[in-house]
């Protein structure tokens, strides 16, 4: 379709069940939702992720073993179907190096867009780069740093905390009591990939206490490894030269 009678199609969407469809004839944003496992961790994870029960969901293990993945395609399938009105994504102010957010141009979706993008890849994989912008604007995509948890409570809301590994316990304790009616959360994030001291690390310190707690109904807590990394082998293996396997 040309510039021209793409400019003048609608561009609101269809929702369907597991479908997105566009007014105009584009299929690459007409894909289904899927959640397909590879690994028998991400079998789990995915159940946790479309449990009904499940309120809170942790995704914890190295990089490339999906847990960001699969929680976004979650986010997008329950937005898809209604049972969310927006989609929140969450992080701490720590980039690499320790970059905080005030040296980066630009206004606050600008200064988070380097830390996101790998959660906004998969977004573009079924929404066109327009409606995107066009989703932030109207706020059903938040995107927002942990600090500005502080004092809120969502409700029908999808939240995704990214990179949990560098907050801090009173962080995380702020953030996971933010939950409210009809509102999900997905916290990921690798241990391994900290500088904080085991005493300052909100994941870790989580991940204690839910070890000792004897039953939980809301809050899910799944641990992915190395054999559970899909990404290329060369990933794996750059790992095991750095000792981290």
């Amino acid at each position: 379709m040309g510039r021209k009678a793409r400019r003048h199609a609608k561009q609101e969407l269809r929702q369907t069940s597991n479908v997105v469809e566009f007014s105009f004839n584009d299929n690459r944003y007409r894909k289904e939702v899927l959640l397909i496992p590879r690994n028998l961790n991400q079998e789990t994870y995915i159940e946790r992720l479309l449990n009904p029960q499940g309120t809170i969901t942790f995704g914890v293990g190295p990089a490339g073993t999906g847990k960001t993945m699969l929680a976004v395609l979650a986010a997008i399938k329950y937005l898809k179907q209604g049972s969310i009105d927006k989609i929140i994504v969450t992080r701490p102010a720590v980039g690499v190096d320790d970059e905080k957010h005030g040296f980066l141009p630009g206004d606050l979706n600008a200064k988070m867009e380097p830390w996101t993008k790998p959660i906004f890849d998969v977004f573009l994989e079924y929404y066109s780069p327009k409606t995107i912008q066009q989703m932030i604007q109207d706020n059903i995509i938040e995107i927002s740093p942990l600090a500005f948890m502080r004092g809120r409570t969502f409700k029908t809301a999808y939240i995704i905390a990214d990179e949990m590994q560098n907050a801090t316990p009173n962080q995380m304790k702020m953030l996971l009591t933010r939950i409210g009616d009809g509102s999900r959360m997905v916290v990921t994030g690798d241990i391994a990939q900290t500088d904080k001291r085991d005493v300052d690390n909100g994941l870790l310190d989580f991940e204690t206490l839910f070890n000792r707690f004897d039953h939980s109904t809301y809050v899910d807590f799944v641990k992915f490894n190395h054999t559970d990394i899909e990404r290329h082998p060369a990933v794996s293996e750059v790992l095991s030269i750095y000792g981290d396997k």
